[in-house]
């Protein structure tokens, strides 16, 4: 850790490298000092670290990331702004997943922002890019555990107690509540149990006291948690998938605002009656859950970020079988 006040080899090879990268002018002082400060901040603001001004462990990682690794980054993004087709200037939300942020965009300006949770870096739990329309939200959902988790988390739970989960209901196909004692759990496998598994409405609740809908075949959604502790964490990939939201009462009134006088007043009149409630859309908002480690920012400051589920070294090695060459690295 280099912070405030520190002298030595380490603070000058810092201080070196920040003017070379252009985030610190000229300067001979061997001391960590105020313009230091400002200048690693600066530096962790454009790399979506804590802009705490201190270098610590995972700032001075993404300093010693070379010039070469971060062109890859900008060849891998250009590659999937190809693959993107739509209208910018219209009203959308943007969740670039490397960000860990959702933004509402408009016009090509952000009117609004937040941290969200994406999903695991595991097999079958990261978040997948695709586009979408928003129609609805859910206010006071209940939570449909998805079968992959009831089989592979719960069911051996309830299978060793069955009182387990004790939060859940267990359902039948027709979604009529199954009284637990009714139900010999050790008597299913994985892919023979019948019945699933809900969460009913709360504060409690997995989805939170909102969700965000815009049906697609991933099940994917944006939704309020409980467990809001870890949007303070730098990199926040812990869900099963869908994406979770700091803010999602801000989100909800931003979405409402277009339809209604007093959305806030709205809102909290169908959250303060505890029942799920179904609010559509009057117009559908575009959705984009995207992949970018590299982006400009709106002065073309180009901001960096970790490839947190491996994608952009597999779409680079797509792009070298097909002749890109770095230039810095031609033999």
């Amino acid at each position: 850790m280099l912070e405030p006040g520190d002298t030595g080899a380490a603070v000058v090879a810092l201080r070196d490298r920040l003017m070379r990268m252009g985030y610190l002018r000229a300067t001979a002082t061997a001391s960590y000092d105020r313009a230091m400060e400002a200048a690693v901040q600066a530096f962790q603001l454009a790399h979506g670290l804590e802009a705490d001004g201190r270098a610590g462990e995972s700032t001075i990682a993404e300093v010693n990331v070379g010039p070469e690794a971060r062109l890859k980054s900008v060849i891998v993004a250009l590659e999937r702004e190809r693959w993107l087709d739509f209208d910018r200037s219209a009203r959308h939300i943007w969740v670039n997943l490397p960000d860990f942020r959702a933004k509402i965009i408009e016009d090509g300006r952000t009117v609004f922002d937040t941290r969200v949770v994406i999903g695991k870096n595991v097999p079958d739990q990261r978040s997948p890019e695709f586009s979408d329309e928003m129609d609805h939200m859910v206010i006071n959902p209940s939570w449909g555990v998805p079968r992959s988790i009831i089989v592979n988390e719960y069911l051996p739970l309830l299978q060793q107690n069955p009182n387990a989960v004790g939060h859940l209901q267990v359902i039948d196909g027709r979604g009529r509540v199954v009284p637990r004692g009714s139900v010999d759990f050790a008597a299913y496998s994985a892919r023979s149990f019948p019945y699933g598994l809900r969460q009913p409405p709360s504060d409690g609740n997995a989805l939170g006291l909102v969700k965000f809908m815009f049906p697609n075949p991933y099940n994917i959604y944006l939704h309020d948690t409980p467990s809001k502790s870890l949007f303070a964490n730098e990199v926040r990939a812990y869900s099963h998938g869908c994406i979770r939201v700091a803010d999602p009462f801000d989100l909800a009134h931003a979405l409402l605002a277009l339809q209604s006088a007093d959305p806030e007043a709205e809102f909290q009149a169908d959250l303060d009656t505890g029942k799920e409630t179904r609010v559509d859309l009057v117009k559908s908002v575009p959705v984009h859950l995207v992949y970018f480690t590299a982006y400009p920012d709106a002065k073309g400051h180009i901001g960096y970020r970790r490839d947190v589920y491996g994608r952009d070294a597999k779409l680079f090695e797509a792009l070298e079988a097909a002749g890109v060459v770095l230039a810095g690295v031609q033999g």
